[in-house]
């Protein structure tokens, strides 16, 4: 497969991974978390900014870009990196999960998905190997397989039905895909919470022998506990000397526990819509910003931390440019939740590399707990 796209392991501390990612435009470090840049963009950031926080690889949208501005004309502009000016590596979906949450406005069949679009209502169809098509117009350098996600709660039944289809649509994927040198394909485990489920989907993407390995179908209401409960045995279902990636996770201490079990890459939109919605991610966890005791506060969000909204303005301001409705405050806010996420993986490969995983998460768990200081100090 694609021959400029490997996965190097440095260091290990217990089931936890810290290593590198190679690919063609670049290396990828892991643990990593992906910003997302739904629509060729990641809302209130200017691309420069965002590599400036410590992202290696950015998340595209393949339903929406397929949609808006449309493959083909992505294609002719020079595909997704030259069209958003990121240089860097960059992963996009298959349009499965949003074409799923769609209901009533989508046709399931084994053939694929039929919808209609929420930008004006047009009728399209989705398949392996349209969505196959669709991301390499795109030009992404890792491609995920188009699957079903399962809905939660789902009995065993449906969640077979569901997971079962998606290995066929993954064979399906696969065989589109071809032969890309410098281009990743990534299969996607599903199963809902049930492990011999969850067994049965991976030996099915091992015998595909993927690039790396996606766990799907988690993250979508199940809650932590019983999220948790999956990955203390799923990344272990998946080869050990691939990347696994859990899709759409998440806050801060579900990455946290998650790498602890196995796992090397994240997304997630949180750390963007919260700031674009006033609430910041912080080493004492979630600050809201709108709240009135800020409206006098000279601190900034966080005293520890180093980027440019910190070392510059203070809640106070940030208070003042919520309420006003000022851009600049979907500037800043996000600007801090994207180099915090980044900080958090930084921290998380030098523990790792370290052998020191254990201490940190409890040092993270402990400053959580105790919560962001109310007083002006």
């Amino acid at each position: 497969m694609a021959r400029s796209f490997s996965f190097q392991i440095n260091k290990t501390d217990g089931k936890a991974r810290t290593g590198v990612i190679h690919t063609a435009r670049g290396d990828i470090r892991t643990p990593a978390f992906m910003p997302v840049g739904t629509a060729a963009t990641v809302k209130a950031m200017m691309p420069e900014s965002v590599r400036a926080t410590g992202a290696d690889i950015l998340l595209g949208n393949t339903y929406h870009l397929m949609l808006r501005p449309g493959a083909d004309r992505m294609e002719r502009l020079g595909g997704l990196h030259k069209f958003m000016n990121w240089d860097r590596p960059i992963l996009t979906d298959s349009g499965g999960f949003q074409v799923m949450s769609l209901n009533d406005l989508r046709k399931l069949t084994e053939d694929g998905v039929t919808f209609k679009s929420h930008v004006d209502g047009s009728t399209h169809h989705l398949t392996p190997e349209i969505s196959m098509e669709i991301q390499r117009k795109l030009g992404s350098d890792i491609v995920m397989c188009f699957d079903e996600c399962t809905p939660y709660p789902a009995t065993e039944a449906q969640a077979a039905e569901s997971m079962r289809r998606s290995m066929r649509w993954a064979a399906r994927s696969r065989d589109a895909f071809g032969d890309r040198p410098d281009h990743a394909l990534f299969g996607i485990q599903q199963g809902s919470v049930f492990a011999d489920q969850r067994e049965e989907s991976a030996e099915a993407l091992r015998a595909l022998d993927f690039d790396g390995y996606a766990i799907g179908g988690l993250a979508v209401g199940e809650g932590q506990a019983a999220m948790f409960d999956v990955l203390d045995y799923a990344p272990g279902q998946l080869p050990d000397q691939k990347p696994r990636y859990l899709m759409g996770v998440g806050k801060p201490d579900d990455i946290v526990g998650a790498v602890m079990r196995g796992v090397d890459m994240f997304d997630c939109v949180l750390p963007s819509r919260s700031g674009r919605t006033g609430q910041a991610q912080t080493r004492m966890g979630a600050i809201n910003i709108k709240n009135a005791r800020h409206r006098d506060d000279a601190r900034p969000l966080d005293v520890a931390c180093t980027c440019p909204t910190c070392q510059n303005y203070s809640r106070a301001y940030l208070h003042h440019v919520f309420k006003a409705q000022e851009i600049i405050c979907s500037m800043l806010m996000t600007w801090h939740n994207l180099h915090y996420y980044q900080e958090l993986m930084s921290g998380l490969r030098q523990a790792i590399s370290e052998g020191t995983l254990s201490e940190f998460a409890n040092s993270f768990h402990e400053a959580r707990a105790l919560g962001d200081i109310s007083e002006i100090t």
